[in-house]
């Protein structure tokens, strides 16, 4: 009978389990790219310039919508909009009839994830409901909030700039 030698293994550095961990992290993040993208798709939306005095902190921003109509966006922020923050959101149309509105607050300057919110319909063209910005990284935090109206005529919105001081 012959002496069969036993099996040798290796030690050394585990380069194939770590070549593995990195591709499943890649995958992840490629995955979370372009599902966050899709998801903030907004390619059939029909934008619209806001007005130049807007200030969300203290006052009402609004925007005409061509000459389909009009919307306002309140932020009922007692004076400061904060990082995460629980804000009531208004928002009034005139001249549409959206059957949905959402609220997306985005960072300007960098991607700070998707912040959408959906509003409830109060009123004919009255939305209220809540949302949130997210937490700050930087000590003054460019957001945009996007006011989207859906519509049996297409998809049609507006935006509106402010800054987020961290506290």
């Amino acid at each position: 009978m012959k002496n069969l030698s036993k099996p040798v293994y290796f030690t050394g550095f585990p380069a194939l389990k770590v070549l593995i961990l990195i591709t499943g992290i890649s995958l992840a993040a490629c995955t979370w790219y372009v599902f966050a993208n899709w998801l903030r798709d907004d390619g059939d939306i029909t934008w619209f310039t806001p007005n130049a005095d807007c200030n969300l902190h203290t006052s009402t921003c609004s925007a005409v919508l061509g000459n389909k109509g009009r919307l306002t966006l309140t932020v009922d922020a007692d004076g400061r909009i904060d990082a995460l923050d629980i804000l009531p959101l208004d928002v009034e149309v005139e001249g549409l009839n959206p059957s949905h509105v959402t609220v997306d607050f985005i960072g300007r300057d960098m991607d700070m994830g998707l912040h959408r919110f959906g509003l409830t319909a109060t009123a004919p063209g009255h939305f209220h409901g809540q949302g949130q910005v997210g937490i700050c990284t930087q000590d003054v935090m460019p957001w945009r909030a996007r006011v989207i109206l859906e519509t049996p005529e297409g998809k049609f919105g507006s935006w509106f700039d402010f800054d987020v001081i961290r506290s």
